[in-house]
């Protein structure tokens, strides 16, 4: 079975120590099954830059007609289509074949990757999953050209998409973790979840439509992981859990406790906003002897009302003493930056100003991040019932550089300025 990680095709990419987990998963699923795995991951192609994280090579190719009037190159991120092809062409034969998806918004990587697999194996059946096959099931059916488009995340259900083309695995052993089935030649970095789902329901976000419930790994095996992964020489370490700190008393210190204990030189990161009110005075001190070297706070708005509306995950007085119990265990402006979004349906770039003053008095470095709406979550509801968008949006358009270009309503220039001062303010 060839498993395949498609193509970014976006505005702007950069690896912040991203491997596809769900297809990962798969892999270790397949494990357990007299059965030879392929991965061919096509985002594994980029210069590292800082603590495993990197640059993804790429080609500015033709733009979309929906967004031929986007006033920015269109790119394609990762390996080079002759790449693809020769990888295709060297793991023949293949009985059957995986595509996982990510952003909805990328599925133009998803539709040439099958174009070039149809031309080379013909009509080898082919499975897409992944986040896009999910949120946008029915635009992957019609669009994707895919034999077979699975819905949710990775279980047992599995076997059945497999059972639809005639094959039925009998188990011979138990599961293998993806890193030991040599799938990647290198390991420069590893991402981990120590939970799936989210306990929360912001209204911008798609956790829950993915994962259903929130459900934790035990203390045991996220050490296990992390100790085996550091045997094969990771050493970077980024956390993606949608709730990483929530319960801290009975799930992340725990697991902090026993990195310290075992010694282990590693540096951590959390690409994922943090939910800054569970943040205190034992786990600031957790994280630093732990080694977090990359800290991201969820702030997202400075505005009381929009906060309580779209999920009452923080305040403005949460962050300020996230910070200051960070800042007390010697984090500085450098290791902790806070995520502040623009574009949210009904917010004005005054608010998003004022968000950025607050955090420059907080001397912390201001991460902006566009408002993306996924569909089947609140906003996007909100958003078609006002009637910006259309129930069924074309995904390219939900692209976050996209959405904010032509449904903000924004003044681009006054946009353009707020982006500089913060831009000139960080590097300060």
């Amino acid at each position: 079975m060839l498993l395949i990680n498609p193509w970014i095709y976006d505005f702007a990419a950069y690896n912040m120590w991203s491997r596809p987990l769900g297809l990962l998963k798969v892999a270790e699923h397949l494990s357990q099954f007299d059965v030879e795995v392929k991965l061919i991951d096509c985002t594994d192609s980029f210069t590292i830059k800082k603590y495993g994280s990197g640059k993804f090579k790429a080609e500015i190719i033709e733009k979309p007609e929906l967004l031929k009037d986007i006033p920015l190159f269109y790119k394609r991120y990762g390996i080079s289509i002759d790449e693809f092809v020769n990888r295709i062409k060297l793991s023949t034969p293949f009985d059957i074949v995986v595509i996982t998806s990510i952003m909805g918004y990328w599925y133009p990587g998803i539709q040439k990757a099958i174009e070039i697999i149809r031309d080379i194996a013909g009509d080898v059946p082919i499975i897409l999953g992944g986040i896009y096959a999910t949120i946008y099931h029915e635009h992957a059916v019609n669009n994707s050209n895919a034999d077979f488009i699975y819905k949710g995340h990775m279980n047992e259900s599995f076997n059945f998409a497999l059972y639809t083309f005639g094959f039925k695995l009998k188990k011979k052993r138990e599961q293998i973790p993806y890193y030991k089935l040599g799938l990647y030649r290198e390991y420069p970095f590893a991402p981990l979840l120590t939970a799936t789902g989210c306990p929360f329901r912001c209204s911008y976000c798609a956790s829950n439509l993915l994962y259903g419930k929130y459900q934790r790994h035990s203390v045991e095996s996220v050490l296990k992981d992390i100790t085996e992964l550091y045997s094969i020489g990771v050493r970077d370490f980024a956390f993606y859990d949608d709730a990483l700190l929530f319960d801290a008393d009975n799930h992340i210190k725990p697991i902090l406790k026993e990195i310290i204990k075992s010694g282990l030189d590693i540096r951590l990161h959390t690409p994922n906003g943090l939910h800054a009110r569970f943040l205190d005075e034992e786990l600031a001190a957790l994280m630093k002897r732990a080694g977090f070297k990359t800290i991201r706070l969820s702030l997202e708005t400075i505005n009381a009302d929009r906060q309580d509306k779209t999920g009452g995950k923080v305040s403005n007085e949460d962050l300020k003493k996230a910070v200051k119990f960070l800042k007390q265990q010697g984090f500085t402006k450098q290791d902790i930056g806070v995520y502040l979004m623009y574009g949210l349906p009904g917010q004005e770039l005054e608010e998003v100003r004022a968000g950025a003053e607050l955090l420059k008095t907080l001397d912390v470095k201001i991460n902006l991040t566009e408002f993306s709406p996924i569909k089947g979550t609140e906003a996007f509801e909100e958003l078609v019932n006002r009637g910006i968008i259309n129930n069924d949006i074309d995904p390219l358009l939900t692209n976050n550089t996209v959405f904010s270009y032509l449904y903000s309503n924004y003044d681009m220039d006054e946009l353009r300025n707020i982006k500089l001062d913060v831009k000139q303010y960080n590097s300060a």
